[in-house]
């Protein structure tokens, strides 16, 4: 066994989703459309990125609702 030689680094599979993509997918497991397992393997996305986008998002809505002027 060679000790100096390195593992092979795992290649990520998955292409980018664009932020408007993101937004319908948390919106439909959100009004109970469809549920996040669901959704995991319509859009061939990892139930924890969705609980990530998820967590992401509302801090992000919560942000914008509290610096609007109306």
């Amino acid at each position: 066994m060679d000790k100096n030689k390195k593992a092979p680094y795992r290649k990520r599979n998955g292409s980018e989703v664009s932020f408007d993509l993101k937004i319908s997918i948390i919106d439909e497991i959100n009004n109970g459309q469809i549920s996040a397992n669901y959704a995991s393997k319509k859009y061939n996305i990892s139930r924890s990125t969705i609980d990530y986008w998820n967590k992401k998002l509302a801090t992000f809505h919560s942000k914008s609702k509290a610096m609007s002027k109306d």
